[in-house]
């Protein structure tokens, strides 16, 4: 689909990922809704748009990806003001990392709340408003590359969520294709982001308990390297997977080969011999 004219709901949009994407996107004519629980980040970034000239291409709202209430309110809100949402980039994530033996429940709520939750609660919200319009769309999940390779215990919250967002994001294609609706999933590697700042992000519910204050303390002191990719590459290759349809984005090449280990081992372990009836018998009949 040709972005320009378009309207995109961007998660996560204030810095990062998200605002690279919207960059890009504005910048081929869509309009787009900066949504983000900083108002820090809402503020410099729809200055940034101010002061290049597209200011009444964007628009911004706070948003808590977790708060289903808070989506509503945002999709009414971006319909009232810009119309319909053509496209969906459900972008929000948290870096969460920490021995697995100090996690609680409270950083597992928050870690699969934001990556996997946000992601279910943007489809949830936007896609019977989609189908109800009848005029298509595409829908842009951010996983990672962590949830495409073994990653350590300490990513296990995290490589959780983002490896549920990539098997969902295969899993509804067929079904919204139907509806003219594109899927891409998004598995990025090291972006220049604020991914880090997981501590600044969570919210005081999934505060109590948590047992990650050390590592998020750590985590916020890490140094973006100038090695690490900029966001607007990012758009630029999401831009091109949402005008060719494209399921899969992946940004890195140098975890080609943890890739092919993982998928090889999974190979070796699955069975050669098949049953086509066993198959058919989990059809349901028409």
């Amino acid at each position: 689909m040709d972005v320009a004219g378009k309207i995109a709901f961007v998660t996560g949009g204030a810095s990062g990922i998200g605002l690279g994407i919207a960059r890009v996107l504005v910048a081929n004519g869509a309009r787009v809704v900066l949504a983000d629980i900083r108002q820090d980040h809402l503020d410099e970034a729809g200055g940034w748009f101010v002061d290049h000239g597209h200011g009444c291409e964007v628009h911004t709202i706070r948003l808590d990806v977790t708060d289903r209430a808070g989506w509503a309110a945002a999709a009414d809100e971006t319909e009232a003001l810009l119309g319909p949402v053509d496209i969906l980039i459900a972008n929000a994530g948290v870096g969460l990392e920490g021995p697995l033996d100090e996690a609680s429940y409270a950083d597992w709520d928050f870690g699969l709340g934001v990556n996997l939750g946000g992601v279910v609660n943007g489809l949830q919200t936007f896609l019977p408003r989609m189908r109800a319009r009848g005029k298509g769309g595409h829908i842009v999940n951010t996983a990672s590359l962590a949830g495409m390779v073994t990653m350590p215990s300490t990513h296990a919250i995290y490589a959780t969520g983002k490896a549920a967002v990539i098997a969902l994001s295969e899993s509804i294609r067929d079904g919204l294709a139907a509806h003219g609706i594109g899927v891409s999933v998004l598995c990025p590697g090291p972006i220049k982001s604020n991914i880090h700042e997981a501590a600044q992000n969570r919210p005081e519910r999934f505060r109590e308990g948590s047992g990650f204050g050390e590592s998020e303390a750590r985590l916020g002191r890490r140094q973006v390297s100038e090695l690490w990719m900029e966001p607007d590459e990012v758009g630029e290759m999401v831009l091109d997977a949402i005008r060719a349809n494209k399921l899969y984005v992946i940004t890195h090449g140098e975890w080609r080969d943890a890739v092919i280990a993982r998928h090889d081992a999974i190979l070796e372990a699955t069975p050669t011999t098949s049953n086509p009836a066993l198959i058919a018998s989990l059809m349901a009949p028409d």
